[in-house]
């Protein structure tokens, strides 16, 4: 199996009003690439922005088809992360990495 850059497995925030909401609760979203799993995930985030993560959950957004103007579209899925902060730490995604 190729190994992963720690910057690879992250592909960005998810910048939502539920992902803005979950931030009052110490928790940030990203989405990762497809084969991410929970540990690598601890590991990286907690080595690229030098915080204390507790828990990592992982959703799988399925593929799905869709229809526009009558068109079926394919809309490709996705994976992405709630990362679950020690209480009293955040990471400021404005900034970048």
């Amino acid at each position: 199996m190729k190994k992963i850059n720690i910057y690879d497995s992250i592909v960005g925030p998810v910048i939502t009003e539920k992902s803005t909401n979950l931030s009052s609760l110490n928790k940030i979203v990203f989405k990762v690439i497809d084969t991410a799993n929970k540990k690598n995930l601890k590991k990286n985030i907690e080595k690229i922005f030098k915080v204390n993560v507790i828990k990592v959950n992982i959703i799988n957004n399925k593929t799905r088809i869709k229809s526009t103007r009558g068109k079926k579209v394919r809309v490709k899925g996705f994976k992405k992360a709630i990362i679950t902060l020690k209480k009293g730490q955040n990471i400021d995604l404005t900034t970048g990495i």
